[in-house]
Order: structure tokens, then sequence, then C-alpha cells
């Protein structure tokens, strides 16, 4: 829930003026959106001016009537929480770093990462499942599975790019680079395999999921702005997306690239080559588990 602040202070004040507080007030990350109302005798332009620029939403001179200042109060107070709102559901929708950029600029945002890691997952034959049933059970089942697997994505330190359908698509190395992050989405996906056997139990169902991996050279960034959303682009996209469609049930499959990234601490089994679409026959590999360290 999202809490209302505000701040009235007076510009005279025994030990400093009311000004220096709003100042350290704007000048730290966690308080500068508090909004702040100057209650005040000192009326003159230079000091209603002065308050402004120091980040002041309101300037209210004394004598003051107190139902004018409630109703000055309320109405920041309701501005102060639409603006929060707006924030949390931009920040739902886009990386931090990115929400800030597109704020700050109107140009579209295409950034290049040389090497970063991308995942598919896709729920088996889940469209004839949901095919004789009415739109509410199949949609509540996939949010309920889908936020587990948001969970696991705040853990991992992983980005969700979207969901397409029962497809879940995420990434690690993007927007902030890593140079684990192959190790992190595979340690992503096995927990998303067990995540998917807990909720059968839990639910009763029998789903099954398959998982894509794929790591090398993407680009991120958004484009337009009606219904935008942070996406990837290229051929390492591309190839996740096959390992996941050529898979296998409640198995994790990468590519030989990927393989070569996860060999040092995970367990792989070496499934032959695999049919691509568009692509040929390309090596396949099935990642088991973590090695077990030594004592």
């Amino acid at each position: 829930r999202l809490r209302a602040v505000l701040i009235v202070p007076d510009v005279m004040m025994p030990e400093m003026d009311g000004f220096e507080p709003c100042r350290r007030l704007k000048a730290t990350e966690a308080t500068r959106d508090i909004p702040v109302i100057f209650l005040t005798a000192r009326a003159e332009t230079e000091d209603i001016v002065k308050g402004f620029e120091l980040g002041a939403v309101d300037y209210v001179p004394k004598p003051f009537n107190a139902h004018e200042l409630l109703a000055r109060v309320n109405t920041h107070l309701t501005i102060d929480r639409l603006h929060r709102e707006n924030e949390r559901l931009l920040l739902s929708i886009l990386p931090a770093s990115i929400a800030a950029r597109l704020k700050s600029d109107d140009a579209a945002i295409a950034d290049h990462f040389p090497e970063v890691s991308v995942l598919f997952a896709d729920i088996v034959n889940f469209t004839v499942m949901s095919g004789g049933m009415s739109p509410k059970p199949p949609v509540s089942l996939l949010n309920d599975l889908f936020t587990q697997f948001d969970d696991l994505a705040r853990e991992h330190r992983v980005e969700k790019i979207k969901t397409i359908g029962d497809c879940y698509m995420a990434v690690c190395g993007v927007p902030d680079p890593r140079a684990d992050h192959a190790v992190g989405l595979a340690d992503m996906a096995l927990e998303m395999i067990e995540c998917v056997k807990r909720f059968n139990q839990n639910r009763g169902t029998s789903l099954q999921i398959r998982i894509g991996l794929n790591t090398g050279p993407v680009v991120a960034g958004v484009i337009g702005r009606s219904k935008f959303i942070y996406d990837l682009w290229g051929d390492t996209v591309n190839t996740a997306s096959r390992m996941e469609s050529t898979g296998l049930p409640d198995r994790v499959q990468v590519t030989e690239e990927m393989q070569r990234g996860l060999v040092a601490e995970f367990e792989l089994e070496n499934r032959g080559e695999v049919e691509v679409k568009g692509k040929g026959r390309m090596p396949g590999w099935l990642l088991v588990t973590r090695k077990k360290t030594k004592a």
C-alpha cells in the first residue's frame, strides 16, 4: 500500500531556515519526491521563488486560512499519490534504469549487449488443454504459475521480458550487464522445473514445461510510445526460442554456446543434433543439475 507523506515547514526556524531542510530532502534520492509546502510569514517574491526553485510544491504566506491550507495539502497529497501509482505501473512494465531514460529522453532506446543469456519457457500442449475450457480457469492458472516465475526472476536478478500466451520470456545480463549471466539463468531455469512440479502437487494439475536457453549478443530497447515494452532482438533470441520449441517436456535444452559457459558448474547431457528451423541441424544439450561442490 502506498503511504502519503507531505512536509509543511516554516521558513523562519531557530536553528536554520526552512530552506535548508528542503534542500537536503531534495538532494537525497530516498526523500526527493516528498512534497514540501512552505508555510511562512516571509512572503517576499525572492523568498517565494527560492522556495519553488528548491523543489517545494506550494508556498503559503501567513496569515493563512486553515480551510485553504487543508485544501492545498489534500490536493498535493492526491497529486503525489497519483504520481507514485503511475511510477509503480511504469516500473511494472520497464526496468528502472530504462524507465528513467525514457522519461528524460524522447528518443527510442536501443542498446547493444555483446553477451547475455535468454530464456524461453512454454507450457506443453496448453492450447489443446485449455481449448474446451471457459476463459477464466486457464488465465487464472497461468497467472498463478507465472507469478511464481516472476518471484524466481527477482531472486536470481533476471529480467522478465514478456509473456506471449503460455510462453514466458526472460533475459539475464540486460539491462544491467553481469559476468555470470549464463549461470544465473541456468539456476532459474532448473528452479522453474521444480516450481511446476510443486504447482502440480498443490493444484492437482499435470502441467509440463519446456525451457530453452541460449547465450550471445542482443539488441535491447523500447520502440514507440504506444503500448511499449522493453524487448530483445537478434539471432540469439530466435535460437533460444528454437531451443524451447525443439526441447523435451520438463527439461531445459541449451545451445552449444550456452553449454560451454555452464559446463564448469553444471551437469549436462549431450542430446546430439536437433533440427532447428532456419538453421538446420545443430547440437543440443540438456541441463541436468548443478555439480556437487567438494567438501
